[in-house]
């Protein structure tokens, strides 16, 4: 489980300047947020090192990411 300070802090991070991003992102947060383990938390992080654009692409479906560390918590967000 997340510290609260932690999870603020992740919630800012999902804060984006495209609204479908941030309408996924509060979603998924919403549901699982504070239950995240550190290992998902670190796969977000990676995610959220994204721009805007290559993340809403991999959200929608329309891209895979290079990185396939983040594919488990992905599928968890694109079914969010």
């Amino acid at each position: 489980m997340l510290s609260a300070e932690r999870f603020n802090r992740i919630r800012w991070r999902c804060r984006r300047g495209m609204l479908e991003n941030d309408i996924v992102l509060s979603r998924f947060l919403a549901a699982r947020g504070p239950a995240m383990n550190e290992e998902e938390v670190a796969q977000l992080d990676r995610l959220l090192d994204l721009p805007d654009n290559e993340l809403w692409d991999l959200l929608s479906g329309r891209g895979e990411p290079a990185d396939p560390t983040v594919t488990p918590l992905l599928a968890e967000l694109r079914g969010a």
